[in-house]
């Protein structure tokens, strides 16, 4: 057994039939006739107040969904092909389902992340080869959306700090410097309990939610056109390449490979918990926990998905008309200010900021987990945090483009994909990993094919990158 503090598994227990979570109703009390009526279960099988408490896993890993590069490639999507590319949020939002779904399961199933299921099952050089490919794409990621963090707050109060004399520079630096202090604050609620830290990331998701909510409804979508893109897979004939270019890039920017290692670290609090419960062993108990996992994946997934989406609609109506599109998160705030109102940009920087928070808040964690499950030592989050603030407050000092950094940051995942994806669905695909939990057919093929378009598209957006696309 492990005591790490974010890596608390133990082996799972002996496989026994599934046997009832619920305990005895209370005997009636000599002055009732009737006995107590039990809590009414779900079509699922246990109370609906019991699966409120296993809320919370796949809503932290939907952060890296809704992150700064969503931003980026969402708002060029829609100010350049405006509904059109509507579908490839939902086919990567499905993919993105399946992905998450699994590394969960493998987390439940095994009581260990990812990352100690690939120490434990590959010879040592092979998993020093992914430990190193892991560590660049959560570096990469938390440096990129830590840099998101601060410019959103720049676009909140850079322009009362630039009308007083700063620079830009200086500005940047002053924003990233109260964003990192957030970020330690947003970690420091773990201290209080896992779930602490599941319900601040679950408001900033819904923070995130309601301000893009608000910005649609201020454009009035054409909704019948919107769903009719949706369930239509399209290109822009006109532009066939850089329609394909703006795809690709959307579906880089939605599937991560860092939160793949994280969600099987996610689920482990619950899994420690469902072991003291003494009417709960073996199967019965995993069983138990993949339901609740798969509602919660279900529920998180579709709502970064809807999320996304607002984010195309709001750039489709409010900037697809302009004479040349917005491509940039800082040309989309500076816009949306004459076109809806100053309170329509302020919303916009909100939702940045607290996605920048959100997620870099995430990064770390992943950081976290992938370093002592790869290497099986203890490190200290916080210690992990100052591994990335230091290089994001040096790109901002010396002038650096952070935009620049979040699109570079997105052509490093697009490397580092595959060593994850390709771990994950070798795992469940063992029945020596999983014994009876291993994935049906049908899973391991739209596991396989999921993989192959991810890394097909990703390919093909890396190579117009090369070739100047």
């Amino acid at each position: 057994m492990e005591d790490h503090r974010s890596s608390s598994y133990a082996e799972a227990g002996t496989e026994v039939e599934f046997a009832s979570t619920e305990t005895a109703a209370p005997m009636a009390s000599a002055t009732t006739s009737m006995p107590t009526p039990a809590p009414k279960k779900s079509r699922f099988g246990f109370r609906h107040n019991e699966l409120w408490a296993y809320f919370g896993p796949a809503f932290v890993a939907s952060v890296a969904y809704i992150d700064p590069g969503n931003f980026a490639t969402n708002i060029e999507g829609g100010s350049r092909f405006g509904y059109r590319l509507l579908w490839v949020l939902l086919w990567s939002n499905a993919m993105a389902i399946l992905i998450q779904y699994l590394s969960a399961k493998l987390g439940i199933v095994t009581g260990l992340t990812l990352p100690q299921n690939c120490r434990k099952h590959f010879s040592r050089p092979m998993t020093i080869f992914l430990w190193v490919a892991a560590e660049v794409s959560a570096i990469a990621t938390d440096l990129a959306e830590f840099l998101g963090a601060a410019l959103g707050l720049y676009l909140l109060v850079g322009p009362a700090m630039l009308a007083h004399g700063w620079t830009r520079t200086e500005t940047m630096f002053a924003a990233a410097l109260v964003s990192a202090v957030a970020v330690f604050l947003i970690l420091a609620l773990d201290l209080a309990g896992y779930q602490w830290l599941e319900w601040g990331i679950m408001a900033f998701v819904g923070v995130i939610g309601l301000c893009y909510g608000f910005e649609v409804f201020l454009v009035h979508p054409d909704w019948k056109l919107a769903a009719y893109r949706t369930l239509l897979p399209t290109l822009d004939p006109k532009q066939l390449h850089a329609s394909l270019y703006v795809a690709v890039g959307m579906l880089g920017a939605t599937v991560m490979p860092h939160v793949i290692y994280l969600h099987s670290a996610l689920v482990q609090p619950r899994v420690q918990e469902l072991k003291k419960q003494p009417m709960v062993v073996g199967s019965s108990r995993r069983r138990k926990y993949l339901r609740f996992e798969l509602i919660d994946v279900l529920f998180a997934m579709n709502g970064a998905w809807l999320i996304n989406s607002a984010m195309i609609l709001m750039a489709a109506v409010a900037f697809s008309h302009l004479p040349n599109p917005v491509t940039t998160i800082e040309q989309a705030h500076e816009t949306l200010g004459p076109l809806l109102g100053p309170v329509s940009a302020v919303i916009f920087a909100v939702a940045l900021f607290c996605s920048g928070l959100s997620s870099s808040t995430v990064g770390v964690m992943a950081g976290q987990v992938i370093i002592e499950g790869f290497l099986d030592i203890k490190f200290s989050i916080f210690l992990r945090r100052l591994i990335t603030v230091i290089p994001a407050l040096i790109v901002i000092a010396v002038g650096l483009d952070p935009l620049k950094i979040l699109i570079f940051s997105q052509v490093i995942l697009s490397f580092t994909l595959p060593f994850a994806l390709i771990p994950l669905l070798i795992l469940t695909n063992r029945h020596s990993v999983m014994d009876t939990f291993v994935s049906a057919r049908r899973t391991k093929i739209a596991g396989w094919v999921s993989v192959g378009i991810i890394l097909t598209l990703n390919a093909v957006l890396l190579g117009q990158i090369a070739f100047g696309g």
